[in-house]
């Protein structure tokens, strides 16, 4: 079972789509900025991942600006919380397989899974 957290509007988000299918994965599309993952399902990811919380965060966005997000005294689950609230947040594409996970940044990342 593959799965992409996908940003439509986002030409690596695109571009790893585009690499799985041109490699015979069709992924389950989820939509994250439309549909959010919640505090457990980041908190899997991050697992699958195998990074912390901090790491995941796009640090250019406006929102990690006014929440303050470089304070490093922030725990994961705060710096989660703010990716529940804000999906914008949160770095990607994500793409899953089984109890495995990358980010497909760059692209080619996600032949790792292959």
């Amino acid at each position: 079972m593959w799965t992409i957290y996908h940003n439509p509007r986002c030409s690596k988000s695109r571009q790893t789509l585009q690499l799985l299918q041109d490699n015979n994965v069709e992924p389950e599309i989820v939509l994250y900025l439309e549909t959010p993952p919640d505090a457990a399902t980041l908190s899997a990811l991050l697992g699958k991942l195998g990074i912390g919380a901090r790491d995941l965060l796009r640090k250019g966005e406006d929102a990690y600006k006014e929440l303050n997000l470089k304070d490093d005294a922030l725990s994961d689950n705060e710096l989660i919380a703010a990716m529940v609230a804000h999906p914008k947040l949160i770095e990607r594409p994500i793409v899953v397989k089984g109890d495995r996970a990358v980010l497909g940044r760059p692209p080619e990342n996600a032949l790792e899974l292959l």
